[in-house]
């Protein structure tokens, strides 16, 4: 495995999204962050919103605006119950669905929960240069989108290919 000083920092922005969660108990959000720094990479922004789908379109899209954001990772609001909107949300906002994501999200899931992965609708795209991964609410599922996909995805050294192509590659104009 190629060592971390060789793969490109990117600059990411947690969001949580929650109508419980604050700065005390924000078990997701924080090990998102945690797991983004361990990668190598720096935490641009974090937030917690309610679950409101305009409170979540205004912050994530001040964060796709800015040109010094890569990645935005969501926590929350994935499911069926109650007030559960980030898909509707922020999926508007995609220039280019990131279909094979929620897929494999899915598939990694069942192995460890079994048909409940069912009622996960993660979800991700690329809107404005920025990757963006909509993941549920559970520390558990969060570990399992970063460990089983997103780590690989934002790791410049992962082969064939990664987001960090990706995302210079649309930076640079090449869309």
């Amino acid at each position: 495995m190629t060592a971390l000083s060789e793969s490109l920092a990117l600059n990411v922005a947690v969001l949580t999204v929650s109508d419980t969660r604050d700065e005390s108990n924000d078990t997701s959000g924080d090990y998102l962050r945690e797991a983004a720094l361990a990668a190598g990479h720096v935490i641009a922004d974090k937030g917690i919103v309610k679950d409101d789908v305009y409170q979540m379109r205004a912050v994530v899209s001040r964060w796709i605006a800015d040109p010094g954001i890569d990645v935005v990772l969501t926590t929350g609001g994935t499911g069926f119950s109650g007030r559960d909107s980030t898909p509707e949300a922020l999926s508007v906002l995609f220039d280019k669905q990131i279909e094979g994501f929620g897929e494999l999200f899915r598939q990694i899931s069942f192995q460890e929960i079994g048909s409940s992965t069912i009622q996960s609708r993660a979800v991700a795209g690329l809107a404005n240069n920025t990757v963006i991964f909509c993941v549920p609410g559970s520390t558990g599922a969060c570990r399992t989108a970063w460990d089983g996909i997103i780590r690989e995805q934002l790791t410049s050294t992962h082969k064939p290919c990664n987001f960090v192509g990706v995302l210079r590659t649309r930076k640079a104009g090449g869309h």
